[in-house]
């Protein structure tokens, strides 16, 4: 019998809905196995297993696309490993002028730019990492674009040139200022996403551009403790605390580590998502005045 003759075999693989029927089961049976959680409605017309894996929604999705379309944008970083940004819906490129029937939690985009030499991730042909990374830095808003950039680098999907190289194809179209800009600030020794927004929060305060991640070292040269950001000619360092940070233990480690780097001559600011995201100009006032009176008084 064929392979959708058993509804509860069907754990890794799809299935079109006549082939369920033409293996011998009924509409009714259908339905008990998606009640049951043995079966998973992907899409119209499509079933998988129970499993919710990217991939089955993938190659489930890609049956009823038309020829050339590649995973892109959102999705296509997840897969390439930096999916900084999450999305309920999927995304997909297809080629120009091609007919695609709306799908529920689909977006679809069509190539204004050809997909080169597109890569097999999933078991679906995906964009290439640096145009999804491109698209997103050309499309989502500037807070949200440098952490995936610098996520992007970090995870190794990307390298600076990569990153250069693509968004100078996409010259003329919508946003590729903002991405070239932001591909050029772009930092792999960012180590998470509010030390990235943190950065761009100061350079776009019109700061000088912070070093990410500077180790300090002890009176021996050995590395004693690691800033979020600094600028260590000035011996000013800049930090972003989290929920972590507000734990006893952390806070005693915080206080012992601020008390070291005072005696050494470092002036420390500490902000939190409140900063971050609710007044990124205080941000901005306050690392201005730590690095010295005459960027106040240029201010």
């Amino acid at each position: 019998m064929g392979r959708a003759a058993s509804i509860s075999g069907v754990a890794d693989d799809l299935y079109r809905y006549p082939e369920l029927l033409s293996g011998g089961k009924t509409r009714g049976a259908v339905r008990h196995a998606v009640d049951a959680g043995r079966l998973r409605r992907v899409t119209r017309g499509i079933y998988a297993g129970s499993d919710r894996e990217l991939g089955a929604e993938l190659r489930a999705l890609f049956m009823r696309l038309p020829a050339g379309a590649v995973v892109g944008f959102h999705t296509g970083a997840r897969l390439h490993g930096f999916g900084d940004v999450p999305q309920d819906v999927l995304h997909v490129i297809v080629p120009a002028g091609s007919v695609v029937p709306k799908i529920a939690g689909v977006t679809v985009h069509e190539a204004m730019l050809p997909v080169r030499d597109p890569v097999l991730l999933s078991g679906v042909p995906a964009a290439p990492a640096a145009r999804c990374a491109v698209d997103l830095a050309r499309t989502l808003r500037r807070i949200d674009v440098l952490p995936l950039l610098d996520l992007a680098l970090r995870s190794g999907a990307c390298l600076p040139a990569d990153l250069a190289q693509e968004v100078t194809r996409h010259a003329r179209l919508r946003g590729v200022r903002q991405a070239c800009e932001l591909v050029s600030l772009a930092d792999a020794r960012s180590e998470c996403r509010q030390e990235s927004q943190l950065r761009l929060v100061l350079v776009d305060g019109g700061l000088p551009r912070p070093e990410p991640q500077i180790w300090i070292a002890d009176e021996w040269g050995h590395p004693a403790f690691r800033l979020d950001l600094g600028y260590r000619a000035h011996r000013v360092g800049v930090e972003y605390d989290g929920s972590s940070h507000l734990t006893r233990e952390r806070l005693r480690n915080d206080r012992a580590r601020m008390n070291w780097l005072s005696a050494r001559g470092w002036t420390m600011r500490h902000f939190t998502d409140r900063d971050l995201y609710r007044r990124p100009d205080h941000i901005v006032q306050e690392v201005r005045r730590a690095l010295s009176p005459g960027l106040v008084a240029g201010s």
